[in-house]
């Protein structure tokens, strides 16, 4: 293969891989190379549309903003998203190929071989650097021997493989040890160094432990990373929502925002662009009393729509969400979520779930019809009814997006709708998107990225704030992009700092 390659590789999911491939990504693109991101296959609910059109995972578009180049399919050929059932969604190269038991895509997998190599040929004949990412460990031994993405691709790649241990979960020695005693022998010949990552403390009180793993496994440690507070940076998945810690209640923070945090949620970084506005406190609730007092509450994706609405039911969350509804209270639903605040969800091919039908809360007058067919597509659009989303925005004003959903909505009758696309993957298009109500405060979208839009950001914060009698924000107050790249270099800076540069740089090949 014509670039030089170089693969992270972890000893459990979650331990960070995905974050700190963002990182070494922006690290070695500051050495002047052109690099991207690879993963072979990846499970993740957190997914992103490329700019023709093309499913893959938001981790993999991250690693790519962070790179400063386009995400493309080729950099997640294989993304899995699973389904209440027991099942997953298998993307390939971008487009949904069927609903797979766990069984089932073991044995389908050997197909996908030839696609993986093709891909990552593609990208390191484009790039002068590579940066792979494995999935779970390595050491998963029921796995390997239909392994696509670990070992399979380091040795498909001729790469050399940094393996990462969490710290933060406790036996992280025991787990580098581990990973590599149930390595074959040339694998563990491919593990070139080690990482530790996510430590809180004096590194001096780890050293006697590095010098002991680093003896025992004779493998030197490339550093330790220590735990990022509040890196404001799309994970692979919702999972890291468990690390985050809620953001506390403080006196720049005059908006509180309460976001349903559904047990199949999806995409939550569309919240990420909230997030980063000092003057608003983004809250994931479980409960139906965690509303109270919210300013917002946001019902966002989910891979499982009907399931998680009739999570939402026992919950009491529903009964919550129609009180404010009831109260003209602000309440938003994101593409699954704009569904379930519609007056019916229709399955009837069993295209997303087993449930061929279920009513929605009834909040807005659209109804949702599963189908076969997905829709993935980068968008343009402007305001089109008026509500908290689009007060003041002017009709000229575009906003881009995007949509992955496979239920098509349809509004009853002459019902308003927050937006009008324009266009879809570039081509002219004209439709309404989602649904709102008479009033203004009960709004649904099919739009993914609304809030990395300026122009709806300070919308909706300014609706919000002037509702509780508060000035406007300033604009580097709403500020969006710039925190977003200060938070890639604080990444990299940090990974940069608790590293050894040069060890990086002779296993990149420099």
């Amino acid at each position: 293969m014509a670039a030089r390659t170089l693969m992270v590789q972890g000893t459990g999911s979650s331990v960070g891989k995905s974050i700190l491939v963002a990182a070494l990504l922006r690290i070695l693109r500051g050495y002047g190379l052109s690099v991207a991101p690879f993963k072979a296959q990846n499970m993740a609910l957190n997914s992103f549309v490329t700019p023709d059109g093309c499913e893959i995972s938001r981790a993999q578009a991250v690693q790519a903003e962070a790179a400063e180049i386009a995400p493309s399919v080729e950099m997640n050929p294989v993304l899995l998203k699973p389904e209440a059932e027991r099942r997953a969604q298998v993307i390939v190269m971008g487009k949904p190929i069927g609903r797979l038991s766990a069984a089932q895509y073991q044995a389908y997998k050997p197909r996908l071989r030839e696609v993986v190599a093709s891909s990552l040929e593609r990208l390191v004949q484009r790039y002068d650097l590579v940066v792979i990412e494995g999935a779970g460990s390595p050491a998963e031994i029921n796995l390997k021997q239909s392994d696509i993405v670990n070992m399979y691709v380091a040795k498909l790649a001729d790469a050399p493989v940094i393996l990462v241990g969490d710290i933060d979960r406790g036996g992280v020695f025991a787990h580098l040890v581990g990973t590599m005693e149930l390595l074959e022998q040339d694998e563990r010949a491919r593990v070139a160094a080690l990482l530790i990552n996510k430590f809180r403390g004096d590194r001096a009180l780890l050293e006697p432990g590095l010098k002991f793993i680093a003896r025992r496994l004779d493998r030197p440690v490339l550093g330790v990373v220590p735990y990022i507070e509040n890196l404001r940076i799309a994970d692979e998945d919702s999972v890291a929502l468990e690390e985050r810690r809620p953001a506390p209640a403080s006196a720049a923070a005059e908006l509180d925002v309460a976001v349903i945090r559904l047990p199949r949620l999806s995409n939550y970084d569309d919240l990420l662009a909230l997030e980063r506005i000092a003057a608003v406190r983004v809250r994931f609730v479980e409960a139906p009393e965690a509303l109270a007092g919210a300013d917002l509450a946001i019902v966002p994706g989910s891979k499982s729509t009907i399931a998680d609405l009739e999570w939402m039911r026992r919950t009491g969350i529903a009964r919550a969400l129609v009180a404010r509804a009831s109260q003209a209270l602000p309440v938003l639903g994101i593409c699954g979520g704009c569904q379930m605040l519609g007056e019916a969800i229709e399955d009837p091919t069993g295209a997303e779930s087993d449930r061929k039908y279920a009513e929605g809360l009834g909040l807005l007058a659209l109804r949702t019809r599963f189908g076969p067919h997905k829709r993935t597509a980068q968008v343009t659009a402007r305001a089109a009814g008026r509500c908290f989303l689009t007060e003041g925005l002017s009709s000229q004003e575009i906003l881009r997006a995007y949509e992955i959903h496979m239920g098509m909505v349809e509004r009853s009758g002459a019902q308003l709708a927050p937006f009008e696309v324009l266009t879809r993957n570039g081509r002219a298009d004209s439709d309404l998107d989602g649904a709102l109500a008479a009033n203004g405060a009960v709004v649904g979208t099919m739009l993914h990225g609304i809030f990395d839009n300026d122009a709806v950001r300070g919308a909706a914060l300014g609706f919000l704030r002037a509702r509780k009698g508060l000035p406007d924000l300033s604009a580097p107050q709403l500020s969006c992009a710039l925190s977003k790249q200060r938070e890639y270099d604080r990444l990299a800076a940090v990974v940069r700092e608790h590293i050894d540069c040069a060890l990086l740089k002779r296993l990149a090949g420099l």
